[in-house]
């Protein structure tokens, strides 16, 4: 049944992006300048707070933060359908790409650079990473925070409770489970090198990356080069 997925919808991507995201959270939030920068819930809240308490000299960044969130997925709706004109590896492939040289970027940045410029960035990457990875293995899941993957959690372990010997609740249940484990490992991973490494930090994000991307340009090129305009499920 596992075959029938494409490599970009495995569960096992999936995790993977979901601790990079939990990464990112705990860096921009230890490292940079406090800013939760994975979704643009927080931040809205953030900015309802500093209207609220009359502190206007930060709504500009809770403002570009919420900007930054929707252009990158404007950015990646048209990419995504230019890659498909391409034909030679998904958007999936380019986007991972994208993200390596763009985090790698961001780590050898100077300490002066201001905490928006990571920030804003982050904002935008996570969008894309958000709105290209909709389902992993025809379940609904998102790679960049874990509100639904809590909702879910609850749901399928209340189903499965009530009907034991519905193992597909349980199965679901898990997989959502773990998808909120893999966020708080990712944010605990960043928080605690970055006492040490900070901006360098974010290098540890580039190695789970360089290794999805290569398992990726391999699936494209090679193992799914016949299903390379077949459209993930999601979409």
């Amino acid at each position: 049944m596992n075959k029938e997925y494409l490599e970009c919808e495995k569960y096992y991507i999936f995790a993977a992006l979901i601790f990079i995201a939990g990464f990112y959270g705990g860096y921009t939030m230890t490292v940079r300048g406090g800013l939760f920068a994975n979704a643009a819930s927080a931040n809205m809240v953030l900015f309802a707070i500093a209207i609220a308490m009359h502190k206007f000299e930060k709504i500009h960044v809770y403002i570009l933060s919420f900007l930054a969130y929707m252009l990158g997925t404007i950015v990646s709706e048209h990419c995504g359908l230019l890659a498909k004109k391409i034909g030679r590896l998904r958007w999936d492939t380019y986007m991972i790409g994208i993200e390596i040289i763009w985090v790698i970027l961001l780590a050898f940045l100077p300490s002066s650079v201001p905490d928006l410029v990571y920030q804003l960035s982050i904002n935008f990457i996570c969008a894309m990473q958000f709105n290209t990875f909709r389902q992993a293995e025809g379940i609904g899941m998102a790679t960049v925070f874990i509100t639904n993957h809590t909702r879910q959690t609850g749901s399928y372990l209340t189903r499965w409770i009530r009907k034991p010997y519905e193992l597909t609740y349980l199965k679901k249940c898990a997989r959502h489970f773990g998808m909120i484990l893999c966020f708080f490992l990712g944010a605990l991973t960043s928080s605690y090198f970055g006492q040490y490494l900070h901006t360098k930090t974010l290098l540890i994000a580039v190695g789970f990356l360089i290794v999805i991307f290569i398992d990726f340009v391999h699936a494209d090129l090679y193992i799914e080069k016949d299903r390379i305009l077949e459209t993930p499920r999601g979409h």
